[in-house]
């Protein structure tokens, strides 16, 4: 019999480092949970990935911004976004108090 696991486990033994795991594999996307704590995007990075990425976030709060988005865009827990591949975007922040707690999908289409 198979054990579950928790989204939610192992995420304070870490801390200081993003921590960026595969929950699932398959043929054509990769499912990926991602701990953030005051972690963000390097000054003048921009992601600009090969698959599309549908991303929510669990727990925690967060800010991306969009290169051809005037405006960033605040996600809380429960908020998700698609993201285009090659729709060029940044994390400009994640709550230094608690863990921002990611689920992403990367999917070919």
């Amino acid at each position: 019999m198979k054990t579950a696991k928790n989204i939610f486990d192992d995420i304070q033994a870490r801390t200081g480092n993003e921590i960026m795991e595969t929950v699932l594999n398959g043929s054509g996307f990769r499912i990926e949970r991602i701990v953030s704590r005051g972690h963000r995007s390097p000054d003048d990075f921009w992601y600009d990935q090969e698959e599309n990425e549908w991303v929510i976030v669990l727990k925690g709060r967060a800010i991306l911004r969009f290169e051809d988005k005037a405006e960033s865009l605040t996600m809380n827990p429960g908020d998700f976004i698609e993201i285009k591949k090659h729709q060029r975007h940044r994390v400009e922040w994640t709550d230094p108090d608690q863990e921002t707690v990611w689920l992403a999908v990367h999917y070919k289409s």
